[in-house]
């Protein structure tokens, strides 16, 4: 009986304890490990530098003042506490420098109070085999990973503690600095001075409509007397057309040309959020977030899967074992489009490498066998990650296009058609790139053989200048010039979208009246700080600090001491524009018959009442007249309830509703006298026209240019 007794009191053994960084990545991996095993969320850093000071010790090496984060201290204490009945804790934060770091900071946590084995491991991917064979080979917290992260977190916190107060002294209480995002917006903002300035040129094309028999189709003038058409105007279209009226017209050659086309890499971060840009319409934060439910796991009947590999990567390298198991896929599906050897990528020079290229973690779960389970975002994003990794290894494909030249007298028209003679890798992917495929074939034409000429058509158009920055052409060029990583991309475009330096329209990055000003005053008092190569280089600095070849509060203490002195000068010397930038106005406050002021605000520009304090009458300014008949109201900016997504209506709601989300400009149509607004498409891109629908005045991007119609 004693002994039964004794055995009852046995200790039942200890469980081993995994820290993740969310929940949803703890559900996941809990289901793989099973009994044994308790996962746990951080939910992101639990430690970090305050945010009401600086608290960074400039004369100590810039070592940083640590504490718990606000509201997570139940958190930590809880962590700690579960630690302390654990065998062993492992670490699973995300296998990048900020995961690293939270990593780093839980283990001090965890040893300052117990004392229980701590180790790190980190994984790829979640699935069951990536997850236990990382808790098989636990390390050692990688202390210059830790160190580039401090560094990057130190400098940033040192920029912006120290430009922010200026340009509250100088320019207006609550605006902020940082150190990448004030490139970006430096990037944005020329773009905008480039739209601004150009002055489109007309020109015009000539196309012939022809027929063969029953065929019909269009060619475009490509030369005339032996050289290329130049159009300026109609009056040379017209003298062209006049020459060749009643000229017959006949064959001159038909050319066809194959063409091999590779597939491309699986997806990088950026290469992923330029594509569902592109393709989807998602915004680089709302790319991510979808991303992020990908990876750390969705419930596919009663199994609960990681789809994809990480989402942060500059790489487009590829594991053996995933190499080998899309081969046995395509070779059981689609055996003609296996190559004889994988095929290989060539990986970035500034690619840290290091994970993986984004990929399915299985890809046996196709598309269709997943869209089920997934929500239409979740299914989209997916696709087309599924689609780029496996068409990747496919083999090539091949298109052919057919030209045919037509003569008249010393003209000669060409049309031409693409199309797929070997699909390879495109047999994979849905949604076809190539617009070759749907384009119409041409008839069977010879040399020599006479074609009938039906009509012409002279086409008026207008060069188009410098488009501004979408969310996929930011990032695009963010990676090209070395600026920031794949965890920062989309960061970067929220902080200055949630900051009003910039706006959203028509899917275009738009600086703000507010992001101007801050712009051309970093640009002028600290250019070296918001200057491109300088970012690029920081960002090499870091890497370097990573690989353990820069010491960081050398690297630090170079670039700070010199910007402190400069911050001090700039504080010193610059005169105060608060104030200046309040405009008197000719409107009269409703409430209290003041004057009332234009001022900067935190969503641009706005009316204020003089009489503030006593006063505190506000309203938006005025865009233009209502185009409604009979109504004497005024166009003015709102925002959407929710998002807050801007459209543009009249002071008379409800009594009037007229409401349009095109952005009226000061400028008058001169064919109806009614207000302009700014428009956006693909074939025209920005352009001016007129808000009434009855008028088919449109001007091209700017008043210099000539008007034509919009079809």
């Amino acid at each position: 009986m004693a002994s039964k007794t004794a055995t009852a009191k046995k200790k039942a053994p200890k469980n081993k304890l995994v820290i993740v960084e969310s929940p949803a990545k703890a559900k996941t991996i809990e289901k793989y490990l099973g009994k044994g095993f308790v996962v746990k969320a951080s939910m992101g850093h639990l430690i970090d530098l305050p945010k009401s000071r600086i608290a960074i010790d400039v004369d100590n090496n810039f070592v940083p003042e640590y504490i718990t984060v606000r509201g997570r201290a139940k958190l930590l204490k809880e962590l700690q506490s579960d630690a302390k009945k654990s065998s062993e804790v492992l670490l699973a934060s995300d296998n990048d420098r900020e995961g690293e770091a939270i990593a780093w900071h839980l283990r001090n946590s965890i040893l300052s109070k117990y004392e229980v084995p701590v180790h790190r491991i980190v994984f790829n991917e979640i699935t069951p085999q990536a997850i236990k064979e990382a808790i098989k080979h636990p390390m050692d917290i990688d202390e210059s990973k830790v160190n580039a992260q401090k560094a990057r977190r130190v400098l940033d916190r040192l920029v912006g503690y120290n430009l922010s107060p200026l340009l509250w002294k100088k320019v207006k209480n609550g605006l902020s600095a940082g150190r990448v995002q004030s490139v970006a917006l430096r990037l944005i903002c020329e773009r905008e001075k480039e739209v601004e300035s150009f002055i489109p040129e007309e020109y015009w094309t000539l196309d012939g409509d022809f027929k063969r028999g029953k065929n019909e189709f269009t060619a475009q003038l490509v030369q005339f007397r032996g050289e290329k058409p130049e159009l300026p105007n109609e009056a040379a279209v017209q003298a062209i057309m006049e020459t060749l009226n009643g000229k017959p017209a006949s064959v001159l050659e038909t050319k066809s040309l194959d063409k091999t086309i590779r597939p491309k890499p699986p997806f990088t971060t950026s290469k992923l959020q330029q594509m569902a840009a592109n393709r989807l319409g998602y915004t680089s934060k709302k790319t991510m977030q979808i991303a992020q439910q990908l990876y750390e796991g969705i419930n596919i009947g009663s199994t609960r899967v990681g789809l994809i590999t990480y989402m942060r990567t500059d790489s487009v390298r590829i594991a053996a074992t995933a190499v080998e198991e899309v081969r046995a896929w395509i070779g059981e599906k689609y055996p003609d489009e296996l190559p004889e050897a994988a095929n290989e990528y060539a990986v970035g020079k500034k690619a840290q490498d290091a994970h993986e290229a984004i990929r399915p973690t299985y890809t046996k779960y196709t598309p269709d066998y997943v869209k089920e389970y997934l929500t239409r975002d979740q299914l989209r994003l997916y696709s087309i990650i599924w689609e780029r990794f496996v068409s990747s290894q496919m083999a090539n494909a091949k298109s052919r296009t057919v030209s045919t030249d037509i003569a008249i007298d010393e003209a000669v028209f060409r049309v031409s058609s693409t199309k797929i003679v070997e699909k390879g890798f495109y047999q994979v992917i849905k949604t076809l790139a190539a617009k070759e495929d749907r384009q119409k074939p041409l008839p069977d034409m010879k040399s020599g053989e006479t074609v009938d000429l039906v009509t012409f058509h002279p086409e008026q158009h207008f060069t188009q200048g410098p488009a501004r920055y979408t969310d996929a052409s930011i990032v695009k060029t963010l990676e090209e010039k070395g600026i920031g990583r794949p965890s920062t991309y989309a960061p970067i475009i929220s902080v200055l979208l949630d900051r009003y330096y910039v706006t959203r329209s028509n899917k275009q990055l738009v600086p703000t009246q507010l992001g101007r000003i801050i712009n051309d005053m970093l640009v002028e008092y600290f250019s070296s700080v918001v200057d491109v190569s300088f970012t690029a280089n920081v960002e090499n600095e870091l890497d370097g600090v990573e690989e353990d070849r820069i010491e960081w509060p050398k690297m630090i203490g170079e670039f700070y001491f010199p910007f402190k002195k400069r911050v001090d000068e700039v504080t010193e010397t610059l005169d105060s524009v608060k104030g200046t930038l309040d405009e008197k106005t000719d409107y009269v406050c409703e409430k209290c018959g003041k004057p009332m002021l234009k001022k900067l605000g935190r969503f641009g520009f706005f009316l204020a009442c003089s009489g503030f304090p006593e006063c505190r009458n506000t309203r938006s300014i005025p865009l233009a007249r209502c185009p409604r008949p009979g109504c004497d109201g005024e166009i003015v900016a709102r925002r959407t309830k929710g998002r807050g997504k801007e459209f543009y209506g009249c002071t008379r709601y409800p009594e009037c509703d007229f409401i349009t989300h095109f952005k009226p400009i000061n400028a008058t149509c001169p064919k109806c006298g009614q207000f302009m607004v700014e428009k956006y498409d693909k074939k025209n891109g920005s352009y001016k026209s007129c808000i009434n629908p009855e008028c088919d005045y449109l001007h091209s991007q700017d008043d210099g240019g000539e008007p034509g119609r919009e079809e």
